[in-house]
């Protein structure tokens, strides 16, 4: 039976999910915005920033698996192998981008010992920046990849439990299959521009607000009480 108690629940879950959407589209454009390396022999000077920036890479992925932990109990109701395959695909996601925010960290230090360096090092200490970037750019695809499939998962299960209206559902099937192919292709070697992340962002925001807003459907619950 769906008390009060868990309604009241089902509310504070429907919004701190929908701040976690939030917060983490703005973390994770500032976070990109800082970490932003440049030229190695501008890295010491800005190492704070950068610093600043990669650590926010690292709460946004923290968040994201957060989604994970406080989706489990909603989603485990109607199947719970969904909930498992999302919690599951946004922690992949979240450790893939915590190892993309250390290949930015390793900047500082090749930045430091350039100043240091002498001619026959220089090109030495630039490839290996260069190769730790090239790496960063890599597993961050790859956990968008990830996060891909957890978005699929996740519309999926809104689909069958029925916690947020039809057309969100449709829009996030739109904006993860876009999220997902547009990073393989990256993986590929393709510059898309991160045009393939539009209507996924643009999904994350507006549901982050829906469900502030409005919460999960609670007649989905209610229907799930009586088929028990």
């Amino acid at each position: 039976m769906t008390t009060k108690e868990n309604v009241n629940t089902y509310r504070t879950t429907a919004k701190v999910v929908g701040t976690l959407y939030i917060l983490g589209f703005v973390v994770g454009i500032a976070g990109s915005v800082l970490s932003t390396p440049g030229e190695l022999a501008t890295v010491s000077a800005k190492s704070m920033m950068i610093a600043i920036g990669a650590l926010l890479w690292v709460l946004a992925a923290a968040g994201d698996a957060a989604h994970g932990v406080m989706m489990f109990p909603i989603l485990k109701q109607n199947n719970e192998r969904v909930a498992l395959g999302y919690l599951s695909a946004r922690l992949v996601e979240a450790a893939v981008i915590a190892v993309s925010a250390l290949f930015i960290l390793l900047q500082i230090p090749l930045g430091t010992e350039f100043l240091k360096a002498s001619a026959s090092e220089i090109s030495y200490l630039q490839s290996l920046s260069t190769l730790f970037m090239q790496s960063q750019a890599y597993t961050y695809q790859i956990g968008m990849v990830a996060l891909g499939m957890a978005g699929l998962t996740l519309c999926y299960g809104f689909s069958r439990a029925k916690l947020v209206p039809q057309f969100f559902v449709i829009w996030g099937f739109i904006g993860y299959v876009s999220f997902l192919l547009g990073s393989m292709v990256e993986v590929l070697g393709f510059n898309l521009q991160l045009l393939h992340t539009l209507p996924g962002g643009l999904w994350e925001m507006s549901i982050g607000v829906y469900l502030i807003v409005k919460g999960f459907n609670s007649t989905a619950f209610a229907s799930e009480d009586k088929a028990n």
